[in-house]
């Protein structure tokens, strides 16, 4: 089966009903609304993923933030962990603004696609695992409609979980066992010369729902982990920019040459 568009994808996360709790906790965070943002209409919906539809790069985070992406209606849009990572995509050459404020506000990401685990914004920030599991079947068939993927970062532990799933669902191995660490790395490529990538390892057919998409021609994957950009790691500076750096640093490497493609 042919991977589903982006666009069509789109239309399809928005429109999302798969999760009470969190759909209930988006509107009714959108109703509210915070003190800073009283006048501005909340998006308060399910939040797709965005960027350049012949990225190399994916980058999953956890879940839309509540006055961020619940607000803006896109990822790692109007909050500070928005602005460390546009900061640093820039400085990499994946970004052509180093802020992310507002959609529509002249940001372009190329090379690098930007995804979540969840896509409502979840009470404290935690998802339940059920949620997760609901919500993975949208990251998986973002990925599938991503030809050139290449290279996955992973923005916190639950992402780099949901990230070794995705992995795994599509036929490719680690070399090694990996494990969350900030900056850690491992290649995961297809074991066995005739096995598709086009068809997951295991589960049923709601974990699975639309994961008999895979990535293209690829054969190789380098996952790399990092800390999410989330408020609580940057003031305490568990993570900084130079750290950030380091990790689209190695991204570059793994792309194999400095420069996007043409």
């Amino acid at each position: 089966m042919s991977p589903v568009p982006l666009p069509v994808l789109r239309q399809q996360i928005v429109a999302c009903t798969r999760c009470p709790r969190l759909r209930a906790y988006c509107e009714r965070v959108a109703r509210e609304k915070k003190r800073a943002h009283r006048d501005e209409t909340y998006w308060g919906r399910p939040v797709p993923g965005f960027g350049d539809p012949a990225a190399r790069l994916l980058i999953v985070g956890l879940a839309p933030a509540a006055h961020g992406a619940n607000r803006t209606g896109r990822m790692f849009t109007g909050d500070s962990s928005g602005d460390f990572l546009m900061a640093a995509l820039h400085r990499a050459g994946f970004a052509t603004i180093p802020t992310s404020r507002l959609a529509g506000d002249g940001l372009r990401l190329t090379d690098a696609f930007v995804a979540a685990a969840a896509r409502c914004a979840p009470p404290d920030n935690k998802p339940l695992p059920a949620e997760l599991d609901a919500c993975y079947p949208w990251l998986r068939q973002e990925a599938a409609a991503l030809p050139h993927l290449r290279v996955v970062v992973a923005l916190g532990r639950i992402a780099f979980q949901t990230c070794r799933r995705l992995l795994h669902d599509a036929a490719l191995s680690p070399a090694g066992r990996p494990s969350f660490g900030h900056g850690a790395r491992c290649e995961f490529s297809a074991a066995g010369a005739q096995r598709s990538p086009l068809r997951p390892r295991s589960g049923g057919p709601e974990r699975d729902r639309g994961a008999e998409q895979g990535f293209g021609p690829a054969q190789e994957l380098t996952l790399i982990a990092s800390y999410h950009p989330s408020r609580q790691n940057t003031n305490t500076r568990r993570l900084t920019p130079a750290m950030l750096d380091e990790v689209f640093s190695a991204v570059r490497a793994a792309l194999g040459r400095g420069a996007t493609p043409a």
